[in-house]
């Protein structure tokens, strides 16, 4: 059914195209022929009035009209009132008057055609002497001068409307021919990227639809759907990956929650029931921790709308630290009226992990900034610790990255924190990075300021 309905999409095409041209080539030819044969028919009679003026104007007085023809125009005859030919062209000599037509005297000159079985269809001009003239030569007699030629072949015959009638047909079917090889090449490249399409699966995103030369629209179609076809790889893959860390990383504390479990039931009077216990709530919150990290952080990735409001991140950096636990201390710098426009919680959150990442592998303290720069507000998060090395400065935002067990294996951390800080970064428009310092870690969050940032539609 597939390759029925595109032929047929040919077909019907084609003879809607071919209809369309062979009206339009119509109307066309059968103009061209009017003009044609009206050209014609005009030169014709400009020919014969100009023979009879001509012979007219060569009359003399006391001497016979003696008719010198055209080379076109060869039937000259003076006709007198009652028809009798009185001067005559070689040509003409012994036939009859050439027509009865006599021009009155409001309108002296007039053409006409004559068609005869002996001589076929002549075209004329009969001219009616002035007054003065007949009075000159023949004591006022009304005398009619005749110039005739044969009707030229292109009026006497059917050879110009068949011609035409032939070009149209011709012209027709070489419409018709063009627009369907070129109907069938575009559909062949529709083809090619259906069955393409129709190859590809879950399984298999690697393949590719054939792209044409150019870039006309099905260049930019094959185009369009190679970079989407490009970025749903990337996400399934992504996803591949990520449902084989989370499922290891939940399976992990599963396994030693199912063993201590079975070790407290195999082995009643040497486990403490309470211990049990207390083990068995620290993993079950961790991995509620967890779970919760991965809903947030598929909400993020799924871009799901939230509320975002004036938030001065000075402020808010005071505020967070001030509820900070007893620990390692943290130094506060912030510029006034370091506005933006955001998320209030998620901003929050943001903070929250960069700190707790940063106080948890500080040696003496953590200096934390918040200033303007370049229309954006610039946060820094700088502890003293060991710091990250640089080829691992973007892996620390992937999901479960463990660069060491100091680092990532703290109780409760769940290593989703930094990469849903970088998610709520760039649901903001903003960045997060991490760039050299002289000691110790040094992420730097910057997001538009407030006065330059687009707001949300209403």
């Amino acid at each position: 059914m597939a390759a029925i309905l595109p032929s047929s999409i040919r077909v019907r095409t084609t003879v809607g195209v071919a209809l369309l041209a062979l009206v339009c080539l119509t109307v066309i030819g059968v103009t061209l022929d009017f003009l044609v044969l009206d050209r014609a028919r005009t030169q014709a009679f400009h020919d014969t009035q100009r023979a009879a003026t001509e012979w007219i104007g060569s009359f003399e007085p006391g001497k016979t009209p003696t008719a010198t023809p055209l080379t076109s125009v060869d039937l000259l005859q003076l006709v007198d009132s009652r028809g009798r030919v009185v001067a005559a062209s070689k040509a003409a000599e012994g036939l009859p008057p050439l027509s009865t037509l006599k021009p009155p005297p409001s309108d002296r000159i007039e053409n006409g055609t004559v068609c005869s079985p002996q001589h076929g269809c002549l075209v004329f001009t009969a001219s009616r002497l002035l007054p003065q003239t007949n009075r000159m030569f023949w004591h006022n007699e009304t005398h009619f001068v005749y110039a005739a030629m044969r009707e030229p072949n292109i009026l006497s015959t059917p050879a110009l409307p068949i011609a035409t009638v032939a070009g149209v047909l011709l012209l027709t079917g070489l419409v018709a021919w063009g627009n369907f090889r070129f109907a069938s090449r575009m559909m062949s490249r529709v083809e090619a990227i259906s069955t393409r399409m129709s190859e590809i699966t879950v399984s298999d995103l690697s393949l590719r639809v054939p792209q044409p030369p150019g870039r006309d629209e099905h260049a930019v179609l094959a185009c369009t759907v190679n970079r989407t076809l490009a970025r749903l790889e990337q996400s399934v893959e992504l996803q591949r990956r990520f449902a084989s860390t989370t499922s290891h990383e939940i399976r992990t504390p599963l396994a030693g929650l199912r063993a201590r479990l079975e070790e407290a039931v195999l082995y009643p009077d040497d486990v403490d029931p309470r211990e049990t216990v207390s083990e068995a709530l620290a993993v079950t919150d961790r991995l509620v921790a967890i779970v919760d990290d991965l809903l947030v952080l598929s909400r993020l990735r799924a871009g799901a709308p939230a509320v975002h409001e004036p938030v001065d991140l000075g402020a808010l950096i005071v505020e967070e630290t001030a509820t900070l636990p007893a620990g390692v201390p943290v130094h506060v710098y912030a510029d006034p009226e370091v506005r933006v426009e955001g998320n209030r919680i998620q901003l929050i959150r943001v903070l929250s992990n960069l700190l707790a990442n940063a106080r948890r592998h500080a040696d003496g303290g953590v200096e934390v900034t918040a200033e303007r720069a370049d229309g954006h507000a610039v946060i820094t998060v700088t502890d003293d610790g060991d710091g990250i090395a640089p080829k691992d400065r973007e892996r620390v935002f992937e999901r479960f990255v463990r660069l060491d067990a100091a680092r990532t294996r703290e109780p409760g951390g769940t290593g989703l924190g930094l990469a849903i800080s970088r998610d709520i970064a760039q649901a903001h428009r903003g960045t997060l990075l991490i760039e050299d310092a002289p000691r110790g870690a040094k992420f730097v969050l910057r997001l538009p300021l407030l006065d330059t940032a687009e707001r949300p539609a209403a």
